[in-house]
Order: C-alpha cells, then sequence, then structure tokens
C-alpha cells in the first residue's frame, strides 16, 4: 500500500499531539489519512501502533501487579493537596461566581491542587499550536496568584465567534474554538430582551444559547480515580512547563448517575474504560514519545446548527 500523495499545501495546519494505541490499528490508519497534512507511510504508522499498543499492556502488567502486592488499606485515589494560602484568599471569589453556581451544582464540588501526572484523561489529542498560546500567556514561573487564575479564571474572554442564517428556521455559530457548543433553551420574559422592537406585544421568548463552556479546571474524582474533565489544553500546558500540581475544581461522584449528570465525552458513553480499566489513559502519557505522536492535522472550525420549528394550531 502505497502513502496518498501529499495535500496541496494551502494550510500547514496545526500542530497536535495524539496518544496512540488506544484504537483499533484500521481506526488510526484512517484518522491519520483524513486528517494529517502531509501523507505518512501506511508501515510506519503500522508499526507505531504496534509499539504503543504493547507498551500499554505492558504497564498494565506491571502496574496491576504492583498494586495487587499491596494491601487493601494501601490501595488509595491519587492525593490532592491543600492550596497555598495566596490562592485561598481566592477562593471566595470563585465560589460566587455565578457561572460556577450554575455550572457546578450537582454534586459537591471543593478546589484542591490536583496531581497532573495521575489525572485520567478521555481527550485523546491536544493542540499544541493553542498550548503554545497558553504557556505564553502563563510564563514559565508564574505566582500562586497568577496560576490559580489560569486554572479557575472568573473573568473570560469570550473567543470570536460568526454566526449566519441558513434558512428563515435555521442558524450556524462558527469558532476556532473547539469548545463551542449548545448550552440550554430557555424560555424568556419580554422585559429580559434589550434592543428589539416585537411586531406587537411579546408574550414570551423561547432562546437556543450556543455558547462556550465554563473554562474551570475540572476534575471528577470517581472510583478512587481522577478525571480530567475540562482544561486538557492548560493541564498539558502545565505539565509541559514542569508544574506538577495544579488548583482545580474536583467534583465528588459518588455513584453512576451522578457521573452520568457531570461527565462529558467518551467518559459519559463509556465510563469503565476509564474507571474500571487496569490501566486508563493518563496525561502523563502524552509525553511519553511511544505512546504519544505529534502531527500537522487539518485546521478545523467548529460548527453549532441551530433549528427550530414553529406551529400555530387552533383547537
Amino acid at each position: 500500500m502505497e502513502p496518498a500523495p501529499d495535500r496541496p499545501n494551502t494550510d500547514n495546519g496545526q500542530e497536535y499531539a495524539c496518544l496512540l494505541g488506544l484504537t483499533s490499528l484500521s481506526e488510526y490508519l484512517d484518522y491519520v489519512a483524513a486528517e494529517a497534512i502531509v501523507s505518512e507511510d501506511p508501515k510506519d504508522l503500522a508499526e507505531q501502533w504496534r509499539r504503543a499498543t504493547d507498551r500499554r499492556a505492558q504497564l498494565e502488567r506491571d502496574e496491576e501487579h504492583w498494586t495487587n502486592q499491596l494491601p487493601a488499606t494501601a490501595k488509595k485515589p491519587p492525593e490532592l493537596q491543600p492550596l497555598s494560602p495566596e490562592m485561598t484568599e481566592r477562593v471566595p471569589q470563585v465560589l460566587a461566581d455565578p457561572v460556577f453556581q450554575r455550572a457546578f451544582a450537582i454534586v459537591r464540588t471543593r478546589i484542591a491542587m490536583a496531581p497532573l501526572d495521575e489525572l485520567v484523561v478521555y481527550q485523546r489529542s491536544v493542540n499544541l499550536d493553542h498550548v503554545h498560546v497558553l504557556e505564553q500567556r502563563l510564563g514559565a514561573n508564574p505566582s500562586p496568584e497568577e496560576l490559580f487564575r489560569f486554572c479557575l479564571p472568573t473573568e473570560r474572554e469570550l473567543p470570536p465567534y460568526r454566526v449566519r442564517p441558513i434558512k428563515k428556521d435555521s442558524f450556524v455559530f462558527i469558532s476556532d474554538s473547539t469548545d463551542l457548543r449548545f448550552l440550554e433553551p430557555v424560555v424568556l420574559a419580554g422585559d429580559q430582551i434589550v434592543d428589539y422592537q416585537p411586531f406587537g406585544p411579546v408574550a414570551g421568548v423561547v432562546g437556543l444559547v450556543v455558547g462556550y463552556g465554563s473554562n474551570f479546571l475540572n476534575v471528577i474524582s470517581a472510583e478512587g480515580r481522577l478525571i480530567l474533565n475540562n482544561g486538557n489544553h492548560r493541564a498539558y500546558a502545565l505539565r509541559h512547563l514542569g508544574i506538577t500540581h495544579a488548583p482545580c475544581l474536583i467534583q465528588d461522584v459518588a455513584r453512576r448517575d451522578e457521573l452520568e449528570a457531570v461527565a462529558g465525552g467518551r467518559l459519559s458513553r463509556d465510563p469503565d474504560a476509564y474507571l474500571k480499566h487496569p490501566r486508563p489513559p493518563y496525561l502523563s502519557d502524552f509525553f511519553d514519545p511511544t505512546l504519544s505522536r505529534k502531527f500537522r492535522l487539518i485546521r478545523k472550525s467548529r460548527h453549532v446548527r441551530v433549528t427550530f420549528k414553529v406551529e400555530e394550531i387552533s383547537i
């Protein structure tokens, strides 16, 4: 099988770090063929996949052997550390933030220093171009207060976005940020809308809200493990800068029903892969050259399409 010809060099894409050995070989080959800017030799890709798969299997055996030698009382989840005094002073500001109060109201949530290398990850790629921007913003030697604000910001910059009508009943929101998402439907009263002149008296407004996440570095504590639920790029940037612990919102999940309510992505769809597997993927795997590979991938933007339907019926 010959590698496909290189794509036209109209865009050099973006650099990503991708975890290997977490999908089948055919899925890995198809992903690289579809997404990489420069074509790759399938033989080389297959060899990389085999090395990563063997490495993961060896880690699984080694870590299972080590934990099996410990008494049950010694098998503890990763240890959280307390905040420094400079960080503790800023906690009330986070707790009073309306976004925090709305987004983290379901389960018990606390703020502590989490060990980055021991965080289970379910996001399998990281945009290194974005990581570089974050590292420049933070600096090489951040103060405790700067680190806290980087991880748990209450002042948020809205990423650039565009809105385009497709039809009278359909709109698309476009952003370079992959965090763009549909948030919720909401019913509003007429007096909650400003700078709008209706055709007549307003009975109510149905809003389909599109926006971004809370932007807090967020970890779920469940079944003896810490799972990185939001903030993958910041966590990667911190670890790349040599920082081993970071202030996070820790959501304590005591049962699977709670997990369904607060988890996202692959963790929500397949929780056993991250909570029960003997050796799930960790943030530290991104820095293992056998388990991770850098690619330049096609540049993408995030599109959220919103379509509505109206029925007027006399009964």
